[in-house]
């Protein structure tokens, strides 16, 4: 529908940004924290820096809130690292750790900024990847259970929105890319077990959010790419489909409903997979019902009918930042990803389409009928600082623009969003790309290259985004076309 005004936004809404511990704290072996899985990957990711300093938000935290109260926030998204919380198998958690969360939840606090914690993204402590093999033993999830719960206990005083598991879904369908995967020979199969364990894990954090934290909200936090069909043939509508079933509907299905949809049950007998699902298992998912949805969604994709006769392509990420080095998946009988004519591309080959989130926030109203805070949603880009010791960063102005005002659109439509925590608060490390692929508001000085001062700088969209919070939407301008 076409509205004659600006959307509005609720009185109440949540303005932020977010971020993850591995990705920009640093400090990786202070203070008690041992060594996370991915800490070792990200060393495998040269020429790119590793995790080992990242934007040093372990020590300049407090600057960083400050600037996070200048610009007006009222939410921050970031998470806590396990290794920091338990850096080994004693069962004594690491009193180091906590009083780090504490100090930067008290920050947050004394500045009015609502902290929204992920407790896991992406961190497992070494030490429980060997105990456990990493997800593919059920030994971790009381170990899961145990880390939560201290979480709970120790800050749910303060704490009042949760995210159990970020992108569990990405970490499925790119489980190499992420080190999820081990076997990669019979990962097909092994990652429904895997994924049933992240599962049972997801519903003891949410058991214990409820047991543990007075008036405490929690919630899963997937990565969504809404897919479009290329076309109005019908067997590419049911492609789009198949593709929304395996990279995201599937696990949706399952926090709202708390049970296995009948797509991927017939999906498992049609390929011979069994997820190991044990007595017991569904009685305690019935028990973790969650909150409200986090949402990420930076992009759209495209999906196309796929010959059963034709030859199948996994995707091919592109990790250079070089146009044009993606590779479309085809997954014969099921879908083929394509290419979308109508939108332009960051320099990953990542599709720039703001009406997407529309559509996601409208999906996600029709299908589950729960609250949603935006949770992750960015531009990343090549940036350095320009001659006059800043950076003018145009085009992530107009793609939070565009992003928010839709944002806006699908509260207008009767979507339930409450907040809105782009990615990033600061340049951090990429997944992939070290400090090469940056996606802040606030410029940190220093390079893949050469450790510099760590400066914060804030950008031009800083200056922007403390506008947009400021007149709560109403500074945003009208979408082009």
């Amino acid at each position: 529908m076409h509205y004659k005004d600006k959307p509005l936004f609720p009185k109440d809404f949540l303005w932020g940004a977010s971020s993850a511990a591995w990705q920009v704290e640093g400090a990786v072996a202070e203070d008690g924290r041992s060594t996370a899985i991915i800490d070792l990957n990200s060393k495998k990711k040269k020429p790119y820096t590793d995790n080992s300093i990242a934007a040093d938000h372990y020590h300049k935290y407090k600057e960083d809130v400050q600037l996070m109260a200048d610009a007006g926030f009222t939410s921050y998204r970031f998470s806590i690292a396990w290794p920091r919380i338990y850096p080994d198998n004693s069962g004594v958690p690491n009193q180091l750790g906590i009083d780090f969360y504490n100090q930067l939840i008290d920050e947050l606090v004394e500045h009015s900024i609502t902290p929204i914690v992920t407790l896991y993204h992406y961190d497992m402590p070494v030490w429980v990847d060997e105990e456990f093999n990493g997800w593919y033993d059920r030994g971790i999830i009381d170990a899961f259970d145990q880390y939560v719960r201290t979480c709970f206990e120790s800050f749910g005083d303060r704490v009042k929105y949760w995210l159990a598991i970020n992108e569990q879904n990405m970490q499925i369908v790119y489980g190499d890319w992420l080190g999820v995967c081990k076997y990669p020979e019979t990962w097909f199969e092994d990652k429904w077990k895997v994924n049933h364990i992240m599962n049972l894990c997801h519903a003891k954090a949410v058991i214990a959010c409820h047991e543990l934290v007075e008036d405490g909200k929690i919630g899963p936090v997937p990565g969504m790419v809404p897919f479009y069909p290329e076309s109005a043939k019908p067997a590419d509508q049911i492609a789009a489909m198949n593709a929304e079933e395996l990279t995201e509907k599937i696990w949706n299905d399952f926090n709202a409903n708390r049970e296995y949809n009948g797509f991927i049950k017939r999906y498992w007998k049609e390929n011979n997979i069994d997820p190991d699902i044990r007595p017991g298992d569904m009685d305690l998912v019935a028990q973790a019902k969650i909150d409200f949805f986090g949402i990420n969604c930076y992009r759209s994709n495209v999906a196309k009918e796929s010959p059963v006769a034709s030859d199948h392509q996994e995707i091919g990420l592109n990790k250079s930042g070089k146009k044009g080095e993606f590779v479309y998946p085809n997954y014969p009988g099921i879908f083929a990803q394509t290419v979308n004519p109508f939108v332009e591309t960051t320099d990953w080959d990542w599709e720039i389409d703001p009406v997407a989130m529309r559509y996601l926030l409208r999906y996600m109203e029709d299908h589950y009928h729960l609250p949603m805070v935006i949770t992750e949603n960015g531009y990343g880009a090549h940036e350095t600082l320009g001659e006059d010791g800043q950076v003018h960063d145009q085009e992530r102005i107009d793609f939070l623009n565009d992003q928010i005002y839709q944002v806006g659109l699908a509260i207008e439509d009767g979507a339930k969003v409450f907040g809105y925590n782009p990615w990033s608060f600061t340049d951090l490390l990429s997944t992939g790309n070290g400090m090469a692929k940056r996606y802040g508001l606030v410029y940190i000085n220093t390079t893949d290259e050469e450790l510099l001062d760590l400066r914060r700088i804030p950008k031009d969209s800083y200056y922007w985004y403390k506008e947009v919070i400021r007149s709560n939407g109403q500074a945003l301008a009208r979408p082009k076309g």
